[in-house]
């Protein structure tokens, strides 16, 4: 079974040393912690998440692995400046299993629009399918097709679609 990696997924967004990126919806913090890695002491990782409880845990574990690039933020994704960053301020944005809970799908897309940079890369992970209930039940399925006609509708330009794993769809999008 190979649910997502986020060591390997990260690789599609082509991230380089002094990078920002924000990672929306950054749950336990594994693609923050990644992207960390790899854009070192001169670039950031911004994860931003609404679960208070999630974010000493992040910072925590991206503090044991050396990293004191991750900056961990309690914020709304769904909302306009929800993020507490500012417009066109990050390079990548990392959305991950997390278009199928979002109540605001439009408004989350929206956000990710305004603090991408001109020409900054969104990759976007989502689940494909239930997989026997480990996923998302299957009404709260957002399919790929819907997904990235409502990305393209915010402006969103389709770059690639991206293979990372079984049972999610993934795609990358330039602003």
């Amino acid at each position: 079974m190979n649910f997502a990696e986020p060591r390997k997924n990260i690789q599609h967004l082509k991230l380089r040393e002094g990078m920002h990126v924000a990672d929306l919806g950054a749950g336990s913090g594994h693609y923050s912690i990644e992207a960390g890695r790899i854009v070192g002491s001169t670039g950031s990782v911004y994860a931003i998440e609404i679960q208070k409880d999630l974010l000493p845990r992040i910072d925590e574990d991206a503090k044991s692995a050396g990293l004191h690039n991750v900056h961990v933020i309690w914020g709304d994704v769904e909302e306009n400046q929800g993020t507490k960053l500012g417009d066109k301020s990050v390079d990548a944005v990392i959305l991950s299993n997390i278009l199928f809970q979002a109540e605001d799908k439009t408004g989350l897309l929206r956000e990710a629009y305004r603090i991408l940079k001109p020409d900054g890369r969104m990759l976007l992970i989502d689940w494909s399918d239930s997989y026997g209930g480990l996923g998302p039940q299957t009404e709260n399925l957002a399919s790929k097709d819907d997904v990235q006609r409502l990305a393209i509708d915010v402006g969103f330009a389709l770059e690639e679609d991206v293979e990372v794993g079984e049972h999610h769809y993934g795609f990358i999008m330039n602003k």
